[in-house]
Parts: structure tokens; sequence; C-alpha cells
């Protein structure tokens, strides 16, 4: 192998903001196939039994899973350590979910210290991002996020009536703060406009999906963060969540875990 982990930097002497965008895109091609097309001989190289282990792209749009630089520091920024270790503690889906975001936050760590190194200004950094957030993320990509957003948006009428459901939810604290599916109210019985706004807004806190596309699904508060989740992201069935107090959601509980 002729490059170790992050040295697939030194193959690619990006310098504009126009190659340093070709530079983040053809590693994001690389990751996606790693996570979606070559998903099955992914998983099979991230053996738990061998030595911590990442997940690398390069511009040529391979990837390869490796060990990491020996380099210290690095020559760029080094991806997630230890993915393999993970692989067999959860369901497949939610590995290459988890894997997909450190992804996300490899690449941007990779682009911008590009930015920086070559002395990109605030005008430079603000281009660099809007045209990498044109594209849907890795994550996106993986959970068929991506794919659902493309598709038509419902009529308005859907939009407000998911707004009054998320006002009912809210005032019902007695049964855990959640929200079930439940029939619309009549059209005159509508909320004031900066309220509609407000909810119009809310979105999963673990798809990041919302507004009218979720008109059809149970909702839950968290009563820490003050986030909504859909149920079936979160794992409550309609039935649980009435016999919850108080709503700790996986972030939340994971705070709380790591700070003991």
């Amino acid at each position: 192998m002729a490059m170790n982990g992050a040295g697939a930097g030194a193959a690619y002497n990006a310098r504009t903001v126009e190659e340093v965008f070709r530079d983040f895109k053809g590693r994001r091609t690389g990751l996606i196939k790693a996570l979606t097309t070559d998903a099955e001989e992914f998983h099979q190289q991230c053996d738990p039994e061998k030595e911590n282990l990442s997940l690398y792209a390069f511009p040529n749009e391979h990837w390869e899973v490796n060990l990491p630089a020996e380099e210290v520091p690095p020559e760029i920024p080094e991806p997630a350590l230890g993915i393999n270790f993970a692989r067999d503690g959860m369901a497949e889906k939610d590995w290459l979910a988890l894997v997909a975001v450190h992804s996300d936050a490899w690449l941007l760590s990779v682009a911008f210290y590009f930015g920086s190194r070559f002395g990109f200004d605030k005008h430079d950094r603000k281009k660099l991002f809007s045209m990498i957030n044109e594209l849907p993320t890795i994550f996106e990509v993986v959970t068929g996020v991506a794919k659902k957003e493309v598709k038509d948006k419902p009529s308005s009428n859907h939009g407000s009536n998911k707004s009054k459901l998320n006002s009912k939810a809210r005032g019902s604290e007695s049964q855990a703060r959640h929200l079930e599916v439940m029939p619309a109210k009549d059209e005159d019985e509508g909320l004031d406009e900066d309220e509609e706004d407000e909810h119009e807004e809310e979105t999963c806190g673990a798809c990041g999906r919302g507004g009218p596309s979720s008109l059809d699904e149970p909702w839950i508060l968290c009563d820490f963060c003050e986030t909504w989740f859909h149920m079936k992201c979160v794992k409550v069935t309609p039935a649980k969540a009435k016999q919850i107090k108080q709503y700790k959601c996986p972030s939340c509980s994971n705070k709380r875990a790591r700070g003991m």
C-alpha cells in the first residue's frame, strides 16, 4: 500500500476553493461506496479482533480500512479510530450510520485543514462551506434521508396539521410529553402565525426529518435537552411512552454515562 492512512493528503496538492472541493467530493464518494455498495466488504475488513482501524478515503474515490498514521502529528486530520470494535455490538445499519457520522466530521476537518493551510480568507471559507452544504451528508445518504428529502413536499395543510399535533403534545406533560398520531383539527382552529412557524421547524433529533412529512408518526420529547424525536428512531413505543414520567434521549443518557 503506497499510503498509510492520512498519507492520502500528499497525493493531492489542493490550493484553491475549487480544488479543495474536488478533493472533498472524491473522498466523499469513496466513503459512500464503502458504506453502501461496498458495505459487505467494508464490514468484513473491520474485524474487531484486529487493532484500532479507521476508514480512509482518497481524492480518487477509493477507500481503505487501515491502521492510523504513524506520523505525529499526522499530515492531515485523522478519521475516527477503532470503528471495528463497535461492529458486532450493534445492528449493522446503526453501525454504518455511526461510521457515516464520523466520516462526515472527518471530511469537513480535512477540507478546512486545507483551507487554513492555504490561507483561505472568510469569503473563501464561506464559499467552500456553501459548496459542501449543497451535497447531502454521508449520514443522509447511508440512512436514506437524502432520498426522502428530494420527494415532493406535501401540501401546506399537512404542515399546519403537524403544527397542531405538536402543540397538543406539548400540553400533555403527564404522559411523558409524547405525541401520538391523532386526527387533525378543523382548519378554523389554527394556531397563531408565530406558534405555527415555531412548530414547522421541528425536526427529529435522531434522523433530522420533520415537518409535514412526519405527520403520521408518533413523537416524544426529551425532558432534559428539549429535543423532539420520532418514537421509532429512539425505539420507544406509544404504550411505553405513556408510562414514562421523564424521558431521557440516548444522547443525554450517554452524556451522563461519560460523566460518571
